[in-house]
Order: C-alpha cells, then structure tokens, then sequence
C-alpha cells in the first residue's frame, strides 16, 4: 500500500496542513508496521520468530510468511482496513477542524 498523497485524498485529508502530511504518512506506515507485526507474531513459537528475524530479503520473508502464518495478507489487510477507519473517525481533528 502506498501512504502517498493520493492515501490523503482517499482519506479525505487534503486539506491536512502541509507541513504535517509527511510526518503523518510516516506516522501511519511506522504505525503499520507495529500492529502488523504484533498481530502475526500472536501465535508464532520464539524459534519461528527467530527465524523470521533473520530474514533479510523481502521475497524469502513473503515465502516464510506463506508457509509459517498463511494467514498474513488477511492480517495485513483487516490492519490497514481498521487503520483507514480510526483516520477517518478522526478526519476532522486530522485536518484542524477544515472541512
């Protein structure tokens, strides 16, 4: 997913100050990532997470993933879908009160 202009726009967050769309957008993909990771690592033994640690290569962490949590695009998608919803319940706050 890209957390891009365009992603503001779906979100209804143009009109976000200008200064604070980058370190928003870092925000949410930082944010992502750690919600993401907790929620495919429920479940994992530490030896399995271990492992994963030790990946290097994003094509050889996607095949880990498939065999070892075949579930992830699932997790990774509902996590982003949930993140989109708590962005849009608090568009307004998001944007300072624009609309």
């Amino acid at each position: 997913m890209q957390f891009d202009e365009k992603f503001l726009q779906e979100m209804g967050l143009s009109a976000m100050p200008e200064d604070e769309k980058q370190k928003f957008l870092a925000y949410i993909q930082e944010e992502l990532e750690v919600r993401i990771g907790e929620r495919i690592s429920r479940g994992l033994t530490e030896v399995q997470l271990n492992e994963f640690d030790m990946i290097n290569d994003i094509n050889e962490a996607r095949k880990w993933l498939e065999k070892n949590r075949p579930d992830y695009r699932e997790i990774v998608n509902r996590t982003i879908e949930e993140m989109k919803e708590e962005i849009r319940a608090h568009r307004s706050v998001l944007i300072g009160g624009r609309q």
